[in-house]
């Protein structure tokens, strides 16, 4: 009997205690202290028009829909932290050939930025010199129904781009 309850009280304090682990994509590596971040436009060093205007409006919308912080969308002295981005590159190459016409059938779009979140003095929270992003497209064959696919990739992987970059900052990876 002695020994049942010796084993009942082990694994009590066995489940009161846990086993160390936790589960992922919960730690978040902002400091307590920030609650307000800056998010100016994202610098374009590229040829790409407005690409910029694109990523920097899905990574607002992406830190308000997932973040409690209050979003300011310039520089301000107000502002506890600011992520600052540069669109480095864009290329887009052709992916697949269509066998009987010899013309492109897909198509992949890739942005290379970097980023970084910094506090008000000056400390780096997060940074990534080296983000890639890319996205497939289809090219229509038929002329009558051809309509520009690039713009609406370009729209896709803005929203991918911006989900990535918020988790990165919010989990620390």
């Amino acid at each position: 009997m002695r020994t049942g309850r010796g084993w009942l009280a082990v694994l009590l304090w066995l489940s009161a205690t846990g086993c160390g682990y936790h589960t992922g994509g919960h730690a978040v590596t902002i400091p307590e202290d920030i609650q307000t971040v800056a998010i100016p436009e994202f610098i374009n060093a590229t040829q790409n028009y407005k690409i910029e205007q694109r990523l920097t409006a899905a990574v607002v919308r992406e830190m308000i829909t997932r973040t409690h912080y209050h979003i300011v969308n310039q520089t301000s002295s107000e502002a506890d932290a600011t992520l600052s981005g540069t669109v480095l590159g864009t290329s887009s190459q052709p992916l697949t050939y269509d066998s009987q016409t010899g013309r492109t059938a897909s198509a992949m779009v890739a942005v290379s930025m970097k980023v970084a979140l910094t506090d008000k003095k000056g400390k780096v929270i997060y940074e990534n010199p080296s983000y890639v992003f890319r996205e497939q497209y289809q090219i229509s064959q038929t002329l009558n129904s051809f309509f520009q696919e690039d713009s609406p990739a370009l729209e896709r992987l803005s929203r991918e781009f911006a989900r990535s970059l918020v988790s990165d900052i919010l989990e620390g990876f």
